[in-house]
């Protein structure tokens, strides 16, 4: 059952990178994050509501609301980055580089979870690694003139960075709690995030003005 749950994810988030892609090319990446915030966070609730796992809220330790705190604070900041990287790069490099946390979960799952890492899954991490760079080598034909502006890079490898946090941190804090109520609760402390960051880069104005057609692909996303 969970490798249909694994596909599901694989293919929502493409179709997440796609839409937001479409729903950022005059709009601010960081209000665009803090809005389809909100969505995400509707919806989380929602299912935590559906499942009827709401009252285990009173039963969270400090240690398992820590993590998940953390977790939060992870994902919101591989969100910011993530987005960040999608409106000033090609979706076909950021993405690919932006999946690389599978290589660093998997790293950071051995190292501080104590999964092992069998013959063929390392055979495959290195896979991955080699078929990354591979997508985002440039190309001869290239212009020269589209070498400088690689900031999508940096956002794109932070991204991948904090989705990788994000794993590791999140499979601790749902260990004692039902997993639709650890997201919708990491999902809280990402909506505080991204709109405190958009309370200190002043973008609060341009929450506005975001054209209509952008918003609903946002809400899609």
């Amino acid at each position: 059952m969970w490798i249909l749950f694994a596909a599901g994810s694989a293919f929502f988030a493409g179709v997440t990178a796609i839409l937001a892609k479409c729903g950022i090319r005059r709009t601010d990446s960081t209000v665009a994050t803090a809005i389809r915030t909100i969505v995400v966070l509707v919806f989380a609730w929602g299912m935590v509501f559906i499942v009827g796992s709401q009252d285990q809220i009173r039963d969270l330790d400090q240690t398992t609301l820590l993590f998940l705190l953390l977790s939060g604070l992870a994902t919101g900041a591989s969100w910011l980055c993530y987005f960040k990287a999608l409106q000033v790069g090609d979706i076909n490099k950021v993405v690919p580089i932006d999946k690389s946390s599978t290589v660093l979960t998997i790293l950071l799952a051995f190292l501080l979870l104590g999964e092992p890492i069998g013959l063929f899954q390392g055979i495959g991490v290195i896979c991955i690694g080699i078929g990354t760079f591979l997508m985002i080598e440039k190309r001869p034909q290239e212009e020269p003139s589209a070498a400088p502006g690689k900031g999508w890079m940096l956002y794109a490898f932070g991204s991948a960075i904090f989705a990788s946090l994000t794993a590791v941190l999140g499979k601790v804090g749902i260990q004692g709690v039902e997993s639709n109520l650890g997201t919708a609760i990491r999902t809280g402390v990402v909506l505080v995030m991204a709109w405190v960051m958009v309370l200190v880069t002043g973008k609060v104005k341009e929450v506005r003005q975001v054209p209509g057609r952008e918003l609903a692909f946002i809400c899609l996303s």
